[in-house]
């Protein structure tokens, strides 16, 4: 049973990093900052080194998604229940990623937790756990993160992309009278904010930039930044079925997590990325930006406090807000999107339930 559980969590971190590691860059290559292969390998990166950080900044996590909790501890140890939780969150998630839904692991795993234990407790789950615990924080953070994105987008707003030279020119001398009153001669470098013309006249500035390729570089490190706070929040829930399990130490089985992660994420993202960086919204680097940040940080402070919020959502609500805030939102495509999240827990539950009444046989 120990190796069926190990084959069905890895699994299930496969698909999981199908869905899930690209989203940090959908506005990144939905923008043009980077090329999709580009975009794809930093996405790994920085989940893998998230999913290796995540060894000491979210082992609150690990015990929320072993079960304990929601269901007695006999069923949570229970190889039985671990296995239907892994198995039904892993055909959740592989028939959402086939399809090109962004949707979440989080979610999964509490509809396979909730229906394995169903099956293996006679129907008895602890509800207020499931509410506090798991539900509302599921459902608050898409519309936090949404709100978030339309205020971030109205102090914004879209920045005038014809001045995009910033200089420092030649100090000058200015005549300024000190303390004893004698007049003395100061030297004052000038901030010249313009178009690329304007800045090329000028002679010699001190320092030249160029603002939308700060900004480029800047957002990039954004969505480095969501990859790296969804490896921290990710990994735990996952590595949590197989420390229940006993099947792995607890560094071993983050490691072997990060790898399948890693791994699904390299092999089948372009779906998920096509819909999340094309279909639903268009948004430049500085608005891209701005629902990256709020992205990141929301995760991060949920892994920190181990409040078990899903980074799909928070991505999907803050890309929505701000697109919202452009008027550039395809509310279909964000109108299947939502569906595909109300399935997605029933799902997961119904399977893992199935397969924990067969095996429980």
């Amino acid at each position: 049973m120990e190796f069926a559980i190990l084959i069905a969590a890895l699994f299930l971190a496969f698909n999981n990093g199908a869905n899930d590691n690209f989203k940090g860059f959908a506005t990144v290559w939905g923008s043009g900052t980077l090329s999709y292969r580009q975009a794809l390998t930093l996405a790994t990166l920085a989940t893998v080194l998230g999913g290796v950080v995540s060894l000491f900044l979210a082992q609150a996590l690990v015990q929320q998604f072993s079960g304990k909790g929601l269901v007695p501890d006999d069923v949570a140890r229970a190889p039985e229940f671990i296995l239907s939780v892994a198995v039904g969150a892993a055909m959740t998630i592989m028939l959402a990623t086939r399809f090109g839904f962004p949707v979440s692991t989080t979610h999964a795993l509490i509809g396979g937790l909730c229906g394995a234990g169903i099956a293996l407790n006679s129907g008895a789950l602890h509800y207020t756990t499931l509410l506090n615990s798991f539900l509302v924080p599921m459902l608050l953070s898409p519309i936090l993160a949404a709100l978030l994105g339309l205020s971030a987008y109205r102090l914004i707003r879209k920045r005038v992309k014809a001045r995009d030279c910033l200089c420092v020119v030649e100090p000058q001398l200015e005549p300024t009278v000190n303390g004893t009153g004698t007049l003395a001669m100061h030297r004052f470098p000038e901030l010249v904010v313009g178009d690329n013309a304007a800045c090329a006249q000028m002679d010699a500035p001190l320092v030249r930039v160029s603002i939308s390729k700060s900004m480029d570089r800047v957002h990039t490190l954004s969505a480095v930044a969501i990859c790296f706070a969804r490896g921290v929040n990710d990994t735990p829930k996952l590595a949590a079925l197989l420390l229940a399990s006993h099947a792995l130490g607890s560094q071993v089985s983050v490691i072997a997590i990060v790898i399948a992660m890693g791994a699904g994420g390299l092999l089948f993202s372009r779906r998920v990325a096509e819909t999340m960086s094309k279909k639903m919204t268009r948004l430049d680097e500085t608005s891209g930006l701005a629902a990256n940040l709020i992205t990141a940080s929301l995760v991060l402070f949920a892994s920190k406090f181990g409040v078990p919020v899903s980074t799909t959502h928070v991505s999907v609500g803050s890309i929505a807000g701000v697109g919202a805030g452009l008027k550039t939102v395809n509310w279909r495509t964000v109108g299947h999107v939502l569906l595909s999240w109300v399935v997605t827990l029933p799902l997961a539950a119904s399977l893992a339930w199935l397969l924990a009444v067969m095996v429980a046989r």
